[in-house]
């Protein structure tokens, strides 16, 4: 059974993600299905903005 390849993230999705998120207008789990992420991520990409600010989602 061949592997899923990983999915990967823009920092701006990311950014607008967390903006969403952080609005508060809908449930965390409604916004992950509508946005196609998992829940957890959210949350992982909630932290890392708030911890690291502007600096957060650097580009590779």
């Amino acid at each position: 059974m061949p592997k899923k390849k990983r999915q990967t993230f823009s920092p701006e999705f990311k950014r607008e993600a967390v903006r969403l998120l952080n609005r508060g207008d809908k449930e965390i789990a409604q916004l992950a299905r509508e946005l196609g992420v998992r829940r957890n991520q959210l949350y992982k990409w909630k932290a890392e903005c708030d911890s690291r600010g502007e600096s957060a989602f650097p580009h590779h």
